[in-house]
């Protein structure tokens, strides 16, 4: 036998066992991922319910689900309040702030760092649903920010009734902004420093070195933490559904929040798994357009 066929049949041996250590991770994926997505689409279709007649046999009704999804004016106001809540939180709010405080921590010693770090890591620590129950405690009618307000005598705010989508951003950038300065912290460190120094040689501003160096350096850091915290905030239920249950009304109702409402409130499982469907689908197109970007 040749050295080349040696070597294929070795390259050919090689690929096979590589596959047969991805089999765990495949099998994985295909039991809890796309298999609940393939019966999540299913039910879509269908008229899955709980309770009623719907609950006695189980029917296939086509795109009744979605007609009936385009057709509901609160999905519309639902889309909104997703779009301002991860605006606000997600692209304005845990990005900027995250960077600016991993900025300001650069070149610092390592004391500042370290309680810098513990203090902004404290809220991320923390689970959703005890973040929501001390931010409910800090906005409430009697909470500790009309407290500060009625110290220096400022009227009380009902913050909760009349600015609730507020109230819910900075209740998730204080949960979130630890991931993202963790991230930039390690993309800034990795900015090598010679550069800086050159640049400040030449009489480059701090202005000039933070959009024409350090910026251009990290923007695929950028990129890749504003997909995580996009997809993130997008799936965020319990924080909302603690502090404002969606109301008052359907000011802060996002889709997620309509989707349990529609699922496990009334019931209406098929309608619900159709809502579901369409924020996955407003998850892939901004992760599409995020991966485009990082492509360019």
């Amino acid at each position: 036998m040749s050295s080349v066929a040696v070597q294929d049949l070795y390259r050919k041996k090689r690929t096979s066992s590589w596959f047969y250590f991805l089999l765990p991770s495949i099998a994985i994926m295909l039991v809890f991922f796309i298999y609940p997505i393939l019966l999540t689409f299913y039910y879509s279709f269908t008229n899955l319910a709980l309770t009623g007649e719907a609950a006695k046999e189980l029917k296939f009704t086509g795109f009744d689900n979605y007609v009936r999804m385009f057709q509901d004016p609160t999905v519309r106001i639902s889309i909104w309040n997703t779009l301002v809540f991860l605006i606000g939180s997600a692209v304005i709010g845990q990005q900027v702030l995250g960077f600016l405080i991993a900025l300001l921590m650069k070149h610092k010693n390592k004391h500042f760092r370290r309680v810098i770090g513990t203090i902004v890591l404290a809220g991320w620590v923390t689970p959703e649903i005890v973040c929501a129950l001390c931010l409910y405690s800090f906005f409430g009618d009697e909470g500790t920010l009309n407290a500060i307000l009625a110290f220096f005598g400022i009227p009380v705010v009902t913050w909760l009734y009349t600015v609730p989508m507020i109230t819910i951003i900075l209740a998730n950038i204080w949960h979130g902004t630890a991931f993202s300065m963790l991230v930039f912290q390690a993309a800034l460190d990795d900015v090598p420093a010679e550069i800086e120094e050159a640049a400040v040689v030449d009489g480059a501003s701090r202005w000039q070195i933070l959009t024409r160096i350090i910026l251009p350096l990290i923007k695929g850091t950028l990129t890749t933490n504003m997909m995580l915290v996009t997809l993130q905030t997008l799936g965020v239920f319990g924080l909302i559904y603690a502090m404002t249950g969606g109301g008052p009304g359907t000011s802060t109702t996002t889709l997620p929040i309509f989707m349990y409402n529609q699922a496990f409130v009334n019931y209406q499982l098929g309608y619900g798994t159709a809502i579901s469907l369409l924020l996955l689908l407003l998850g892939i197109i901004l992760s599409l357009f995020y991966i485009r970007a990082m492509k360019e």
